[in-house]
């Protein structure tokens, strides 16, 4: 009998601790976050960062398969056109030469032989010595042997070529950014040893959001705020598929001794115009799970994910368009915290 009471105690007292216990956890209050109203992007301008390219980067590679012996460059030298960057080991080349020119040796003098064996036969079947057929095998063979002959000739010059692509030349001025070629490294014919921003224009690459089309013209902003025009030259066919961007190059009307290669510029573009469903909201109410950008709306004490396009940014705010509308409260700060329908308190403004 005591002990079956002695049971009925203990366990009294386990469940009176398990409640207390778990009274904490179901008396949680929701926690606090801070929101904005959002408002309507109103300055009609799109802020983005670009870099400076060249017009043309030309990927420079040997035309032959090699060793290289000497490499005369290094990335940021400045080269002249016809210079030489790059040279294989010849050894091989040159004796590809002289294999062919012996072919062709070999080749003249078959054509020779076959040559004046057609001319006896010409002679003895117009004595009746020997007959037409006769002849038409000698003039076969004589078509035969020049065909050789004029074969021998082609891969004599594709030898003679081969050696001269042995040295890597530079096809025009300009400024080697990347130099990736080493001396005894082997390199397969096509295989890029270095990249050359040829002088000339100099552009800004961009890479607009999906859904905005890259305006015909803006400004570059330097770091001592003087500004140049930008006027667009190329879009791309396609979006990314990994940013959701899409890339634009844009001529930078200056002198190419203003613009480094590889700085970053920012560029603007006003004058957009405004369409509905576009707003300005704080760069951290942003969202990204893999399933797109999106804001945090509170609605009646909860939080609800709203799918958004960014159209841009400028400084510490983004410009978006999505099912919103003005004075909508959003979360702006610790939305990675946040769930769907998960209750939140907002902060006092």
């Amino acid at each position: 009998m005591r002990f079956l009471m002695l049971s009925l105690m203990l366990g009294a007292c386990a469940l009176a601790g398990c409640e207390r216990a778990a009274a904490p956890q179901q008396d949680r209050p929701p926690p606090f976050v801070k929101t904005i109203a959002v408002h309507t992007s109103s300055e009609g301008q799109l802020g983005l960062s670009g870099t400076v390219r060249a017009r043309v980067e030309t990927p420079l590679a040997f035309q032959v398969g090699g060793q290289i012996a000497a490499r005369r460059v290094d990335a940021g030298h400045r080269v002249a056109p016809g210079q030489a960057l790059f040279e294989l080991d010849r050894r091989d080349l040159e004796q590809g030469v002289r294999a062919a020119a012996a072919d062709l040796a070999a080749a003249d003098a078959a054509l020779a032989t076959a040559l004046a064996d057609l001319a006896r036969a010409r002679v003895l079947q117009q004595q009746r010595f020997t007959s037409a057929q006769a002849l038409e095998r000698f003039e076969l063979a004589q078509r035969e042997a020049q065909t050789r002959r004029d074969a021998a000739a082609a891969r004599l010059a594709q030898a003679r070529n081969a050696l001269g692509y042995g040295q890597l030349l530079a096809p025009a001025a300009g400024v080697l950014i990347d130099v990736i070629g080493e001396r005894g490294q082997v390199v397969l014919a096509g295989q890029m040893v270095a990249t050359l921003a040829q002088d000339g224009e100099r552009e800004l690459e961009l890479h607009f959001p999906q859904g905005v089309l890259p305006p015909a013209s803006g400004d570059a902003v330097l770091a001592d705020g003087t500004t140049l025009p930008l006027r667009l030259r190329e879009i791309a066919g396609a979006v990314d598929p990994q940013g959701r961007t899409r890339r634009a190059r844009y001529t930078v009307q200056a002198p190419q001794e203003a613009l480094v290669l590889g700085m970053v510029l920012r560029a603007r573009f006003a004058a957009m115009a405004q369409e509905a469903g576009e707003f300005a909201v704080p760069l951290g109410a942003l969202n990204e799970r893999g399933e797109g950008p999106r804001l945090w709306r509170v609605e009646e004490g909860r939080v609800r994910a709203v799918p958004v396009t960014v159209l841009g940014t400028d400084g510490e705010t983004a410009r978006v368009r999505g099912p919103l509308a003005a004075g909508d409260r959003i979360v702006a700060l610790g939305t990675h915290l946040l769930g769907e329908g998960m209750a939140v308190r907002e902060l006092d403004q």
